[in-house]
């Protein structure tokens, strides 16, 4: 990657008046038949009194095990802000458009990606995106899901948007560091998330709504995702990201990997977090989204996934007592301060 001294437009995070309140009853109008209640329990009291949404997924099989403020999941989605960076570091591996281990310059500082992702560096995604071209990002972010619906016949259900030219505010560089005129909902960052997860596999994520759909589940494959090879080159940066960076409020007794994001779009301040654990016989995936007024940000998502995730620890949901080992914990012993 080569270094570059562009300055990003800034993204829009303002003042109020804003157009949904931070605080709301998330539980309404949900129907909650087919879900798995220790999971929806779980969920919902970690999201406590804040207006958002939480979809936990089952990556091994795409089921949605619970889905919180259904409205919320189930719409036309948000600005997807720094979650975006997931899926621009995988185009720019699959590319060879990126050495994730090259540590450049950038903004008097030098990180490699690991460093970027863990702290959601807005100029080297933007640098990684401006290098890729609008076309190839366009292409994998389609291939990932973005712009169509990730659910299988779940009523209501509505795509997200994905714009068909770059963005006239900044280009390609703020459609790959903030997810500018991108819409992205819960389910399609959950489906992502997933195939992550889960090495490749890129589920239509299903949704029973009744014990005889839960007993006569199947999964159902959209398709492969050639990322097998990728995954570890952005792992680290996603474990790091709740170790040492902006997701350190979803610390846990065993390894999370995931990506916040935070920015305010059409007078509505976002808080992102997506994620998956990888220990015990349980794997989940959990996205998190608020919206509202300031308290809305990405490191306060991350919270709240991580108190689901120790919830369902201390009930022993993940099949083992979830523990740290020197493994586990190579992502934090990567520094990549500048030098």
């Amino acid at each position: 990657m080569v270094a570059r001294t562009t300055k990003l437009p800034s993204p829009i995070i303002q003042g109020p008046p804003w157009t949904s309140p931070t605080f709301a009853d998330s539980t309404f109008g949900d129907n909650v038949d087919g879900e798995d209640l220790p999971i929806r329990r779980a969920a919902v009291d970690a999201l406590g009194p804040y207006n958002g949404s939480v979809v936990v997924v089952d990556p091994g099989t795409g089921r949605i095990l619970t889905m919180v403020n259904q409205k919320i999941a189930l719409s036309s989605g948000f600005q997807p802000c720094s979650t975006v960076k997931v899926s621009v570091a995988l185009a720019g591996l699959a590319e060879k458009a990126v050495d994730p281990n090259e540590r450049v310059r950038l903004g008097g500082t030098r990180m490699d990606m690991t460093y970027a992702l863990a702290h959601s560096n807005n100029l080297y995604f933007a640098t990684l995106g401006e290098k890729l071209g609008y076309q190839k990002v366009a292409y994998y972010a389609h291939l990932f899901g973005y712009g169509e619906k990730a659910g299988l016949n779940i009523p209501g259900e509505q795509p997200g948007h994905y714009p068909a030219t770059a963005p006239k505010n900044g280009g390609v560089g703020m459609l790959t560091s903030f997810g500018e005129e991108i819409q992205q909902t819960p389910l399609e960052l959950a489906a992502l998330m997933s195939a992550i997860a889960n090495g490749g596999t890129l589920y239509y994520l299903q949704y029973p709504t009744n014990q005889a759909q839960v007993d006569a589940f199947q999964p159902k494959v959209k398709r492969h995702l050639e990322i097998g090879a990728l995954i570890p080159k952005i792992e680290p940066g996603m474990r790091g990201a709740v170790e040492f960076g902006t997701a350190h409020r979803a610390r846990e007794d065993g390894p999370i990997a995931g990506k916040t994001g935070t920015c305010t779009n059409d007078k509505t301040h976002l808080g992102w977090f997506g994620s998956f654990n990888e220990v015990g016989q349980h794997k989940l995936v959990v996205v998190v989204l608020l919206t509202g007024g300031r308290p809305a940000i990405g490191p306060l998502a991350a919270g709240i996934a991580g108190d689901i995730y120790h919830k369902l620890n201390a009930e022993n949901y993940f099949g083992s007592n979830m523990s740290v080992t020197p493994a586990t914990l190579i992502s934090s012993q990567i520094c990549c301060a500048a030098k």
